[in-house]
């Protein structure tokens, strides 16, 4: 007889990692739920079995060697004896491709090899999910920051995800994540179709012609066949220039004409081409200087300056450094489970008080660097290698008086979104993570509240 009550719908997906691995689980657990999700962790078969006979997770991960059993005999159980069995995605460092198609048509939503992708992971746990009609809290979505600014960023590309022809240039100093921007636009408007990307900075103005239209054979010396350019490649998805500013002048009316007739011509050739793909546009610098010095057209500034969207740079939405920071620490973990790292409160707080002129990129770089030379698991302020100055003494008056109202508002709030961590930290503009931190600095009880 089968058992089990269905799925009940919270705040956010219940998660059910079942991995007997301790560095591993911990390590997954821990980033399931700054990702906003809720998760249970069983270390065995029969574990997983009794946290599955009461209220069925969303979702369940599992590892396919486990102590008791195998994630196989787990599938099995699962679909025999629960009304609504929940998607199974699987996970090992021993599988064959004879194991994948066999779990995959016993019911499997995936499967995955060790050392995971977490970003594969966590895009398989959102398409299983969507496949049962669960709609993920915000938070569980967001996937340039938490802050208040990148909520509103995301936002606008959800809104010109829905105009697919209409040119989007992203402008932000460099390092903030541009790239990463256009790849999330790519993915909510066509994530099965290419994603193209050029750096028009980085290429020689004899190349970039050819790079970016294509040519015919026979078209130059060395053209020895043809060649599909960028606009070519990127059919029925996105071609991404980046530094668009460093477009060289000569070459700027042969992309005015193909962002007005929707086609070009390859080097050396006389039949046009038509263009079906979208285009983004990326500059840290201001084009309209540019038009001003003469080093930009005008007609095209204004072509693909359509709609504009900001990134601002790190030093002004601090609230996503500590987000940041745990999803590089944990990808490194995923790369390396044996020699796993974590940010002391000490290195936390530095990189909050960093202004980061290199902005995401020169966090990335600093917690790789910091996880490679850190001699133990927890990571200190001197292996960030920041030359900060000092924090400020924390006993002065006004220090504890700040403090002091900062933890009487973290108490209004969570009385306001009745107790609810992830509401709240949603509310804040911070990470789960980091609420969690802060209450557990202020002494903060939430079952005393």
């Amino acid at each position: 007889m089968k058992h089990g009550e269905g799925p009940a719908r919270q705040s956010a997906a219940h998660i059910l990692l079942v991995e007997d691995d301790p560095i591993m689980g911990e390590s997954l657990r821990t980033r399931l739920e700054i990702e906003g999700y809720t998760a249970s962790w069983a270390k065995t078969v029969e574990a997983a079995r009794k946290a599955l006979a009461g209220p069925a997770p969303d979702i369940v991960i599992s590892d396919i060697r486990l102590p008791d059993g195998n994630g196989e005999q787990l599938l099995e159980w699962i679909h025999d004896q629960l009304d609504h069995p929940p998607p199974v995605l699987f996970m090992t460092a021993y599988g064959t491709i004879d194991q994948a198609v066999r779990l995959l048509k016993h019911g499997a939503s995936d499967y995955l090899t060790k050392p995971l992708d977490i970003e594969q992971l966590l895009q398989g746990i959102r398409k299983a999910l969507n496949a049962r009609g669960w709609i993920a809290p915000e938070s569980a979505t967001r996937a340039l920051g938490v802050s208040e600014a990148m909520r509103a960023v995301e936002d606008q590309l959800v809104k010109l995800a829905q105009f697919p022809e209409t040119p989007v240039l992203l402008h932000g100093e460099s390092g903030v994540g541009k790239e990463v921007a256009a790849r999330y636009l790519h993915d909510l408007q066509a994530p099965d179709q290419p994603f193209e990307a050029i750096n028009c900075a980085a290429i020689p103005e004899s190349l970039i012609g050819s790079e970016l239209f294509g040519h015919e054979k026979g078209a130059f010396t060395g053209a020895d066949q043809r060649h599909a350019g960028l606009f070519e490649r990127a059919a029925g998805g996105i071609a991404f220039l980046d530094e668009i500013g460093d477009m060289p002048l000569a070459l700027q009316p042969t992309l005015l004409r193909l962002l007005q007739e929707r086609q070009f011509l390859r080097l050396g050739g006389n039949q046009p081409v038509e263009a079906r793909c979208r285009i983004l546009f990326a500059t840290h610098q201001n084009l309209r200087q540019q038009v001003l010095q003469g080093n930009f057209r005008e007609d095209l500034y204004y072509r693909i300056n359509v709609v504009q969207v900001e990134i601002p740079p790190l030093r002004e939405r601090r609230s996503d450094i500590p987000w940041l920071a745990e999803r590089f620490l944990h990808a490194f973990n995923s790369v390396h489970p044996e020699s796993p790292r974590r940010l002391s409160a000490e290195a936390l707080d530095l990189l909050g008080r960093h202004d980061w002129p290199g902005n995401v990129r020169e966090l990335k770089n600093t917690i790789e660097r910091a996880c490679i030379l850190a001699r133990d698991t927890l990571i200190t302020p001197a292996e960030l290698a920041l030359n900060d100055p000092p924090a400020p003494a924390p006993d002065t008056a006004l220090a504890q008086h700040l403090k002091q109202d900062e933890r009487e508002y973290i108490i209004a709030m969570l009385r306001a979104h009745g107790l609810r961590v992830q509401e709240t930290a949603q509310a804040l503009g911070i990470s789960r993570k980091t609420l969690w931190q802060k209450m557990k600095r202020y002494g903060i009880d939430r079952d005393k509240l």
